[in-house]
Formats: C-alpha cells, sequence, structure tokens
C-alpha cells in the first residue's frame, strides 16, 4: 500500500466513494455528481498549496490506477479555535483488508515526522463499527458523543483525538 497526492483523474473514485448510498450511509446519504469534478479541483489545489493532505490509497504500487480509497487531513475552525481532523474511506471491495488502518497510520507518522498537523481529531459515525475500531486501534482517545455538520447536514459521531508524537500505537 502507499499513498498518493490526489489528482485530476480522481473524479470517478471521488462518485464512487462520495455519490454512492452505501458508501455515505454514515454521512447523510450519496452527495450530487455534479459536483465531484469541481470538487476535486479544489481539492488538488490544496493538495498542491499544501493546505491539505489528500491522498489516495493504492493498494498495489504494481497497479498505480487502482484507487482503494482516501485519507485527508486538514485543519479548521471550530468554535473559535484551529483544529485538525483526519476522515477516510475505503471502497466496498477494498475493506476488511486493513487498508484504512494502514492509510490513517502512514498519515499520522507522516505527520508526526513532519512535526506539522498537532493533535487531530476524527469524528466517525457512532454506527461505523470499522472507522470507530481504526481510532482505537492505532491510538485516538476517546471523547464522547457529538453532533457535527458534514456537507449541511449534522451527523451524530464518536470524538477521537490523538497527539501523532505521543500517542500512535
Amino acid at each position: 500500500m502507499r499513498l498518493r497526492d490526489v489528482g485530476v483523474g480522481d473524479v470517478e473514485a471521488y462518485v464512487r466513494m462520495r455519490c454512492d448510498p452505501t458508501m455515505m450511509v454514515d454521512l447523510g446519504g450519496p452527495l450530487p455528481r455534479e459536483g465531484m469534478a469541481a470538487k476535486v479541483e479544489r481539492d488538488v489545489q490544496s493538495a498542491i498549496q499544501g493546505t491539505q493532505w489528500i491522498k489516495m490509497i493504492i493498494p498495489n504500487e504494481i497497479e498505480p490506477a487502482v484507487v482503494a480509497g482516501t485519507v485527508t487531513l486538514w485543519s479548521h475552525n471550530a468554535d473559535g479555535q484551529q483544529m485538525t481532523e483526519i476522515g477516510w474511506m475505503v471502497l466496498p471491495e477494498f475493506q476488511g483488508r486493513g487498508l484504512g488502518k494502514l492509510a490513517v497510520r502512514t498519515l499520522l507518522e507522516l505527520a508526526r515526522k513532519e512535526d506539522r498537523w498537532g493533535v487531530v481529531h476524527a469524528f466517525p459515525a457512532i454506527a461505523n463499527a470499522p472507522s470507530n475500531g481504526i481510532c482505537q486501534s492505532v491510538g485516538f482517545r476517546f471523547l464522547g458523543e457529538e453532533d457535527v455538520t458534514f456537507a449541511d447536514r449534522v451527523l451524530r459521531t464518536n470524538h477521537w483525538a490523538i497527539d501523532p508524537r505521543t500517542d500512535l500505537k
């Protein structure tokens, strides 16, 4: 497995992840396909500028065009304070192989190495057992349940936090 920056050719991977009812079940349902090309372009620019780490999960270096999902680190304002957040998605045919956990750990290791992001927060849906399991297994601390807004939808989530410099297992 390796991670690479998002590219303009990743529109179909975004569509498969963000516009699919099954993939988006814990995120309030599918997003419209119409906005995906523009979303990829914004993400490519953010990755180029270094304001976000938006990585595509490549399960096998022998087939670099095959994308298994994404893992992303970004900072945003939350209640007047700067917060760094991590999120990930793994396509159904790649789930259950440990790729999500490996991708999350790899990105957090890079954050630790560069000492850039500080404490990282994750907000998986309370019903998303695999993502909550990833948080627990790599060293996140459970902080409680919380409502968060994603794509203009309010979601009930578990709030996890990790300092990659000290907590990464």
